[in-house]
């Protein structure tokens, strides 16, 4: 009889060191956190265009008032200033929550970053020059994934300060062409540049997450 080939079963997988490991699991992280500002981004935009469509509302209304009445309802009427209606402070107290989620979420962006730094340095004490090692997965140098996360956390940071001034700002004016264009900037992210799809792609394919 013939001996039974050994190993002729499904290879396996091969194990992934912790450095290797951890790098995975930043990259799940990175794609999670970006699907969640997204979510945030929108409803961040509905809220604000609620804001500037009831500022420019009770800006008319106002006007009308004004328009209409006499010097002393005029004085009357100067106290309703628009800023103070209830509806647009909500509105108001609803996005800067947005704004806190937003922040969160970019402060974790910088903890992965910092973690994928450390793994990069613990990587470089233990097995010296990049050259003289393997990859991790298929073909990044192990420095790569902090290349990407600190750009990707970059952007998003540059990012939440343009938000942060719409906050601030948005409830304040009362010029529409200056309203509109925070609105812009809001939906459209301008540091939240064209190829941070590609940055997280590439690094999901790379660890694993995607199908090569």
């Amino acid at each position: 009889m013939e001996a039974k080939t050994l190993g002729s079963a499904t290879p396996r997988k091969p194990v992934l060191s912790v450095s290797a490991r951890k790098i995975k699991d930043n990259a799940a992280d990175w794609h999670n956190l970006i699907l969640k500002w997204e979510t945030l981004n929108d409803a961040g935009f509905a809220t604000a265009n609620n804001i500037a469509n009831t500022k420019i509302s009770l800006l008319s209304k106002d006007e009308i008032e004004l328009e209409s009445s006499s010097p002393a309802s005029g004085e009357d009427a100067g106290k309703m200033h628009p800023e103070y209606s209830k509806e647009l402070e909500m509105l108001c107290e609803e996005l800067q929550a947005t704004l806190d989620g937003l922040t969160k979420i970019q402060v974790k962006m910088e903890k992965l970053s910092s973690t994928t730094k450390g793994i990069c340095e613990l990587e470089n004490y233990h097995h010296g020059k990049e050259s003289r090692r393997p990859p991790l997965f298929h073909t990044w140098p192990t420095a790569h994934f902090y290349e990407v996360s600190r750009q990707l956390s970059d952007m998003y940071g540059k990012e939440l300060c343009v938000k942060r001034a719409i906050v601030e700002e948005l409830a304040h004016t009362a010029d529409h062409d200056l309203t509109l264009s925070y609105l812009s900037l809001w939906l459209h992210q301008p540091y939240v540049e064209s190829d941070s799809k590609l940055l997280l792609e590439s690094m999901l394919l790379e660890t694993g997450h995607r199908a090569l």
